[in-house]
């Protein structure tokens, strides 16, 4: 049985969720419808030990066995105590957090290459463990890489997709990685056993974007065969799969809002898609963009998102008005590979030709850029607190920017 979603949580996500609403019933009747700086230190990563053997591990051919009741009040749950933590927070920036004077003073501290192998070169995406000094990366190489900020050292290297990586997760809990590639697999791995706990075939297509559920306990993928998929990464079972079918092609990225009841999906066909996850339904579109959607990103405070396609703009949206209040023009054929807020919402980052922050506000200044990369950057990531920004690159290498 479908559990209805309870008005909970700060007024102002809840605003968001209620304009949402109003746009059920259409969306219900269309998804019926046939549809020159200073010289920085370059450090060459020391290998890490061979990694143990990997034990055997069972491939799923994964058929959904449905969302319980008690996963629905999990995830019930879950956003009721998120949100109220978001409130207590409110809209101050938090204490510590770098002003944009000081963001803005920020430059290359360190380079790291020689963490992906260079016959297949280019560092594809980036994560970082939230409460380590460590990052995790994947390549064209097919492999993923934890590294050791701290000591400058890889830690371990996980082989076993056949095509490149192109999303990794850092759960939170510090020992589990989740990655996606092209070769349909999406891959959960234990840190500290080296080793591959779970390989889910969850699609009958590229695997094009994956995110973490704030309870840490379930994993939303989405694929160029037009589904997205929801996921339990203890077990490695798939609870449900959902088609696109107002779509003509492939989903492209997918990302949570911070309450974990709806989240967005980007396509082939130039749409913004949000969805009410109880529902299973789409609950607004957000159109603007040419091209296939690149990026999307929700700002943690839950109040914006972020979107860009291949039309050398990114576009903000307020979700609790459900408009587009800032379009930010970018440079001519500037592609958009990633998008990210930092954990306070205060932030922007963007990864394409150069890696810039920006503030978010009404005028959503331009902070910083940095052109450190000799290719294209692929990644970018907030440190806690924005104490540092990392960023990869097609160029092989990964990169860390703070203040001196």
């Amino acid at each position: 049985a479908v559990v209805s979603t309870q008005s909970t949580g700060d007024k102002e996500v809840t605003a968001a969720r209620e304009a949402l609403a109003t746009l059920k019933p259409q969306a219900a009747l269309a998804a019926q419808q046939p549809v020159a700086p200073a010289p920085v230190p370059v450090h060459v990563a020391v290998p890490a030990e061979p990694a143990r053997p990997e034990p055997m591990e069972v491939e799923t051919q994964l058929v959904p066995i449905g969302l319980s009741e008690e996963v629905l009040q999990q995830l019930q749950q879950t956003h009721v105590k998120l949100t109220s933590l978001r409130k207590k927070r409110g809209k101050e920036m938090p204490e510590g957090l770098p002003t944009a004077q000081q963001l803005k003073h920020y430059t290359q501290t360190s380079s790291h290459p020689g963490l992906h192998s260079a016959s297949l070169p280019g560092i594809l995406c980036l994560d970082l463990l939230p409460n380590s000094k460590r990052t995790v990366t994947g390549g064209a190489d097919r492999n993923i890489v934890v590294f050791d900020k701290e000591a400058e050292k890889i830690v371990c290297t996980l082989k076993g997709h056949t095509k490149k990586v192109t999303n990794v997760v850092a759960h939170p809990n510090e020992k589990t990685i989740i990655s996606a590639s092209p070769d349909t697999h999406l891959r959960i791995w234990d840190i500290d056993g080296e080793s591959c706990k779970h390989t889910l075939r969850i699609h009958d297509g590229p695997g094009t974007g994956r995110s973490l559920h704030p309870t840490g306990d379930y994993m939303l993928s989405c694929s160029a065969d037009q589904h997205w998929g929801f996921s339990d990464i203890g077990t490695g079972k798939l609870l449900c799969k959902v088609a696109d079918q107002s779509v003509s092609h492939g989903l492209t990225c997918c990302q949570f809002h911070p309450d974990g009841l709806i989240f967005g999906t980007g396509t082939s066909d130039s749409l913004v898609k949000i969805w009410d996850f109880k529902e299973q339904k789409s609950a607004a579109n957000f159109p603007g963009h040419s091209g296939p959607i690149s990026a999307i990103a929700f700002s943690e405070n839950g109040y914006y998102l972020a979107t860009s396609a291949d039309d050398e703009v990114v576009k903000l949206w307020d979700l609790r008005k459900l408009r587009n209040f800032k379009t930010i023009s970018l440079d001519d054929k500037y592609t958009v590979r990633g998008l990210t807020f930092d954990n306070s919402g205060h932030y922007l980052a963007v990864a394409g030709p150069d890696v810039r922050v920006y503030q978010i506000s009404k005028q959503c200044d331009l902070v910083v850029t940095w052109d450190a990369h000799t290719q294209d950057s692929t990644d970018v990531s907030f440190g806690p607190d924005v104490n540092y920004v990392a960023s990869v690159s097609n160029d092989r290498t990964l990169k860390f920017y703070s203040a001196n």
